[in-house]
């Protein structure tokens, strides 16, 4: 309950809505309350006086009351529908905002396929909780009560009889509630599951088909969708027992009032009318429990769903602005410096990714970070624009620790191109122009150029206008790298990450990108993420990790007589195994290049 209450702010801008929706509600329950009575009338007074005329102005005017009572309910239902929409949108809004302002530590704790499902299938049992709440909510106690009312007064004995039956259907009802909030929690936890591995698949449809693993996707999937099966089908089995029961409730009750009422009026205290009347007043009472039951299942549900939501919206970012962040002024030098910096992922775990990390990166330099799968390579620059913050040390940017600075400003001034490449549906053009919607054709063609993605630009069908499909579908690996790459550039940032960026062109192109990052990226500090050799060879500074730990540092030259480490790659990668070198022209070229700095 208390979790649906924290929900309660969403309904808070729908509120007249709500109220309205309320009163025809109360309207309703008055006029349904006065259809026994009326039923009453027509056999006591009418039919058993033999008056036609009371008979014929009484059924009229239950015809009026009926009408009435349908274009209440029709309101009624408009309405409720709205404010439920209504908050089931802003809901969506306010999860999807606050996932936009999750770090990336947050965001590792929440799979794709859970978020998803919060966003909708969990939203739309929330929606229903308000929506039947206010057409069920309020109907059902006051139903329930002023039946209560009217059976004591048509007949005080007889109603009493009916209690000891009310108390015990009370009972049933609240013990089915208890127990299917977590029945429904754990029907939307398996959903999370089935959810998470059609992700996987849908986006991974490629990789699933060129390494033939279909069948075992199907049975990964087809094992999650039993098991969603499976406890569904507990759920709807246990909830199916619920009508039954009631329904036993039900005819009890009109045995006893038949027999009870049946006795009281041969022996003259009770009216045929009054039998009627309470018989109705009695369904009347029972009806509003069996709509309960349907409640305590939405409202189970929802609770369970609420939960959740409220999982995601409780939920503190990790990285956040300190009380005294102030905007970062433009940068001068873009000098970067890492200081006894060690980090480990989800804080609590003993196993540290980087272990006391000292380097500097000095204004304008090129910093290649070189080391084996594993080693660090990406969470270390994963630091520099605070998607995570270390657990010692600090990182500094011209002198300024970087959690001094707000996000919004350090992440202004740093472009990044992922190790995953990720495009937008949307053209070219937009997908260049992401970081900043405000650049000039000129600007984005110059970035394209360096990022050697103009010419194949232009033979693609529609050229900067061509529709990039979902994911970027229909461009090669290193294409969408290249994109990438003119995407961080249009942002003129003064900090440039590339992470393992030209991994899918070939070193010729990847020479190419260099000589055009060194031209127009000369007041650029940049960090250059990369497995291969012939990266690196060009950098102003080479970092070598090894596993979390810096091991070398220095120019080409001067690693290769000081690191057994980065002669080890260097010889297993450009190396002739005996002692030579095998090398292609560009990675000569850059060799001749490396050699001379």
């Amino acid at each position: 309950m208390k979790q649906i209450y924290k929900l309660l702010r969403f309904v808070k801008p729908y509120w007249r809505l709500a109220l309205l929706s309320l009163a025809l509600l109360t309207s309703l329950v008055f006029l349904d309350l006065a259809i026994p009575r009326l039923i009453q009338r027509i056999i006591d007074d009418g039919i058993k006086q033999n008056n036609m005329s009371i008979v014929l102005r009484t059924s009229a005017l239950m015809f009026a009351l009926s009408a009435v009572s349908a274009l209440m309910a029709i309101g009624n239902n408009i309405y409720s529908i709205r404010v439920g929409e209504g908050v089931a949108r802003d809901l969506r809004e306010a999860l999807f905002v606050k996932i936009q302002s999750f770090s990336y530590g947050n965001i590792d704790q929440f799979t794709t396929g859970r978020l998803m499902v919060r966003l909708s299938s969990d939203v739309a049992a929330v929606q229903r909780v308000f929506q039947v709440s206010l057409r069920i909510g309020t109907r059902a106690p006051l139903l329930m009560v002023g039946s209560l009312i009217l059976m004591i007064n048509t007949s005080p004995e007889l109603a009493l009889t009916m209690v000891p039956l009310l108390l015990v259907t009370s009972a049933v009802i609240v013990v089915y509630s208890v127990k299917m909030e977590p029945l429904f929690l754990s029907v939307q936890q398996k959903l999370d599951r089935l959810n998470t591995v059609l992700q996987e698949n849908i986006a991974g449809a490629r990789l699933v088909k060129a390494f033939v693993r279909a069948e075992h996707e199907g049975k990964r999937f087809a094992g999650a969708n039993q098991d969603l099966t499976e406890r569904n089908i507990d759920v709807m089995q246990f909830m199916s027992t619920m009508s039954p029961v009631l329904t036993i409730f039900v005819n009890i009750g009109m045995v006893v009032v038949i027999y009870a009422g049946g006795l009281r009026a041969i022996s003259g205290n009770l009216s045929v009318g009054q039998i009627v009347a309470f018989s109705n007043y009695l369904l009347t009472t029972m009806t509003p429990l069996i709509m309960m039951t349907m409640l305590s299942n939405t409202w189970a549900n929802g609770i369970a769903s609420a939960g959740r939501v409220n999982e995601v919206l409780d939920t503190t970012p990790e990285v956040q602005d300190a009380p005294q962040a102030a905007p970062l002024p433009d940068i001068a030098q873009a000098r970067v410096a890492f200081e006894g910096v060690s980090f480990r992922y989800n804080g609590d775990s003993d196993n540290l990714v980087l272990e006391d990390i000292n380097l500097v990166a000095e204004p304008g330099e090129m910093v290649a970070i070189l080391g084996a799968t594993g080693a660090g390579k990406t969470s270390l620059v994963h630091l520099i624009p605070r998607f995570y913050d270390p657990c010692k040390g600090r990182i500094l940017v011209d002198g300024v620790d970087i959690r001094d600075i707000e996000q919004d400003s350090l992440l202004a001034h740093v472009g990044i191109v992922p190790q995953e490449t990720i495009l937008f549906s949307g053209t070219v053009r937009d997908n260049i122009r992401y970081g900043r919607p405000d650049a000039t054709d000129e600007e984005v063609i110059a970035a394209a150029q360096v990022a050697q993605a103009h010419d194949f630009i232009m033979r693609l069908p529609q050229g900067y206008d061509t529709y990039v499909e979902e994911r970027g579908a229909n461009l090669s690996g290193g294409q969408k790298q290249r994109v990438a790459i003119a995407r961080a550039l249009v942002n003129r940032p003064k900090i440039l990450i590339l992470d393992d960026s030209t991994s899918s062109v070939d070193v010729e192109t990847e020479t190419k990108i260099q000589d055009g990052l060194r031209e127009i990226m000369q007041d650029c500090t940049s960090f250059v993420v990369a497995q291969r050799i012939s990266t690196v060879l060009r950098a102003d500074k080479i970092i070598v990790i090894d596993k979390g730990r810096v091991v070398a540092q220095g120019t080409h030259a001067q690693l290769m007589q000081t690191s057994p480490i980065y002669r080890e790659i260097y010889d297993s990668q450009l190396g002739d195994g005996n002692g030579g070198t095998l090398l292609d022209l560009s990675a000569q070229s850059a060799l001749r290049g490396a050699e001379n700095v």
